[in-house]
C-alpha cells in the first residue's frame, strides 16, 4: 500500500431498477435497498472506498436519484468530490468519460478507480489487494479490470477470456477478449477452461490514459462528453451535464468503446466474493438458507418448500409445496417465479410499462429531498397520502390549478403557508388549501413530522404542481 498512488473512486449509479423488481424500481433502485445487510448497497459502496488509499469519490447518478445520492452521503456523514447528474441515460462510457474530464481538472495524471454502487463484495482485504494491484498496473499505463473467478457455469453475466502471465507484474493478466452471457453449455466450457472470469465491470487507469484510448476509439464520446462537461452547470450542490451534449454522446458500454480495442488493456484475476445481485437467485446464493436450502426474509412461513428464495415486506407469507421457487411480496405488489426465469423479471416490468402501471416504476411511499409520501387511497378525483417531513425541512412554495386540499396534523409541529396566512398547527389540527392558493408545508419541530392529505379535484396527478420557490433548485 505505500507504493501504491492515491486513487479517486467513480462510483457509477445508475440503473432501471428492473431485475429485482417490486423491490428495486426506477424511482428507487436496487443500491438504494438493504439487500445483502442493513446497509443499502450504495452505502456498503461508501463504506469500501473509506480507506486511506481513497480520495473523496465521485458519483455519476439519474437526475432522478440525486437527492437518494446525497441522503446516502450525509446519513454516511461523508463527503463527496462530487454528485454528477447524467441528463439521460447513455452506458457507461460516456458516464465514465465525464467523471474522467472532471478529474483531469485536478490533474490528468490521477488514478480513478470505476466501482458500480450495486455491487457486493464479501473480502475487503482481498478487495484492497486486487485494487492496489490495479493501481499499480494503471501507474504503469495500463487499463485495468477485475475478471472474478467464477464459481459456476453462470449464464447471467458476460466473461473475460485472459491470455498470458504479464513478466514483472505480479497478479496481472493479458486481457485477451471480452465476450457476452453465454448459453448454459458455453458457460460450462468457460468454466472447464480455466482461463474465464466473470466481467466484474470495474476499472483502474490513469485519467490521461482513458481519455487518450477513448478519443481514438470512440472520438464522438470523447467529444461529446467533453462538451457535456465544459457547459455544465453547478446546480444546489449538483453537477449537471449540459443535455444537447450528453444526448448526442453515442450509448455505448466502455467495453465496447474502449476495453475491446486498446492494446493496453490488463485484468486483474480477483476473488473477493463478489456479486453484481442481478438476480433474485443472486440473493439465495448471496444468503443464509435454512437447511431445505431457502433463503426468507420478513414474515414468512414455509411447508415442504426447498430451494427457493421467499421476501415479504409486510404482510404474512405462507408458501406450501414450492421447489426452486422465487416469491417476493411488498405493500402493493407480488412477483411470483421459478428460479429458472429469475433473468426475465425485466420483461415483466417493460410490460407493465407498456400498460401505464405505476407500480412498474414507483413504490406506494416516494422520497423526496424532504422527506417522503404514500400513496393510501385513489379513486376518481380523490387521492389519500401520508406526508413525513423531516425536521428543519420544507416542501416548495406551490400552487395547483386542478386541486384542493385539505391537511391534517397526526405528529409532530407544522408551519403552515396558505396564501396570506402563516399558521403552526400541532397534531389533531388541520387547514383547507382552495384551488390556485400558493402554500407551503414546514416541519419546524426536533421530530418527523406527519400529516394526513386529501386531494379533491378534477385532475389528481404530480404533474399540476407549479412551483414558485424551492429550496432544491427543482423546476
Amino acid at each position: 500500500m505505500s507504493n501504491t498512488p492515491l486513487i479517486y473512486p467513480v462510483i457509477l449509479s445508475g440503473g432501471a431498477g428492473t431485475r429485482l423488481w417490486p423491490v428495486s424500481r426506477h424511482l428507487k433502485p436496487k443500491q438504494f435497498h438493504p439487500l445483502v445487510s442493513d446497509q443499502s448497497l450504495f452505502s456498503q459502496t461508501l463504506v469500501r472506498v473509506n480507506d486511506r488509499r481513497f480520495a473523496a469519490p465521485t458519483v455519476i447518478c439519474n437526475a432522478d436519484h440525486r437527492f437518494l445520492v446525497a441522503e446516502e452521503f450525509r446519513a454516511a456523514d461523508k463527503q463527496a468530490q462530487a454528485i454528477v447528474l447524467e441528463p439521460a441515460p447513455r452506458n457507461t462510457a460516456p458516464a465514465i468519460a465525464a467523471a474522467a474530464f472532471l478529474l483531469a481538472e485536478i490533474d490528468p495524471q490521477l488514478i480513478m478507480a470505476v466501482l458500480p454502487s450495486d455491487h457486493v463484495i464479501g473480502d475487503t482485504t482481498a478487495f484492497y489487494e486486487a485494487v492496489d494491484c490495479a493501481a499499480n498496473a494503471a501507474a504503469q499505463g495500463k487499463l485495468a479490470t477485475f475478471g472474478i473467478s467464477p464459481t459456476r457455469a453462470e449464464t447471467g453475466y458476460g466473461y473475460i477470456q485472459a491470455g498470458a502471465t504479464i513478466d514483472g507484474w505480479d497478479g496481472a493478466m493479458a486481457l485477451d477478449r471480452f465476450v457476452e452471457k453465454p448459453d448454459a453449455a458455453t458457460a460450462q466450457s468457460y468454466l472447464d477452461a480455466g482461463c474465464y472470469y466473470w466481467n466484474s465491470g470495474m476499472f483502474v487507469f490513469r485519467v490521461c490514459d482513458f481519455l487518450g484510448e477513448l478519443q481514438s476509439h470512440a472520438p464522438e464520446v470523447w467529444r461529446q462528453t467533453r462538451n457535456a462537461v465544459a457547459q455544465r452547470q453547478d446546480e444546489a450542490g449538483f453537477i449537471r451535464l449540459d443535455a444537447t451534449a450528453f444526448a448526442a454522446a453515442p450509448a455505448i458500454s466502455v467495453d465496447y468503446a474502449v476495453m475491446e480495442k486498446t492494446r493496453q488493456a490488463v485484468v486483474i484475476p480477483s476473488d473477493f466474493g463478489w456479486s453484481d445481485v442481478g438476480s433474485w437467485m443472486s440473493l439465495r446464493e448471496n444468503g443464509t438458507p435454512d437447511l431445505a436450502g431457502n433463503v426468507i426474509l420478513g414474515d414468512v412461513v414455509l411447508y415442504d418448500t426447498k430451494t427457493s428464495y421467499v421476501q415479504s415486506d409486510r404482510q404474512l407469507a405462507v408458501v406450501i409445496g414450492m421447489e426452486d421457487t422465487i416469491v417476493v411480496a411488498t405493500d402493493d405488489a407480488i412477483l411470483i417465479a421459478p428460479a429458472t426465469r429469475d433473468q426475465d423479471v425485466r420483461l415483466a416490468v417493460e410490460a407493465l410499462k407498456q400498460q401505464g402501471r405505476s407500480e412498474a416504476v414507483a413504490h406506494s411511499q416516494v422520497f423526496r429531498p424532504w422527506g417522503s409520501y404514500q400513496n393510501l387511497h385513489q379513486s376518481d378525483g380523490i387521492l389519500v397520502k401520508q406526508i413525513i417531513v423531516n425536521p428543519g425541512a420544507r416542501l416548495s412554495l406551490q400552487y395547483h390549478n386542478h386541486r384542493a386540499e385539505h391537511w391534517v396534523v397526526v405528529e409532530g409541529a407544522a408551519r403552515v403557508t396558505n396564501g396570506d396566512r402563516v399558521m403552526d398547527l400541532q397534531a389533531d389540527q388541520s387547514t383547507y388549501i382552495p384551488v390556485g392558493t400558493v402554500h407551503r408545508l414546514e416541519n419546524t419541530g426536533l421530530g418527523p413530522l406527519r400529516m394526513m392529505e386529501v386531494q379533491v379535484g378534477d385532475l389528481i396527478s404530480e404533474d399540476d404542481i407549479v412551483r414558485v420557490d424551492d429550496d432544491f433548485g427543482r423546476a
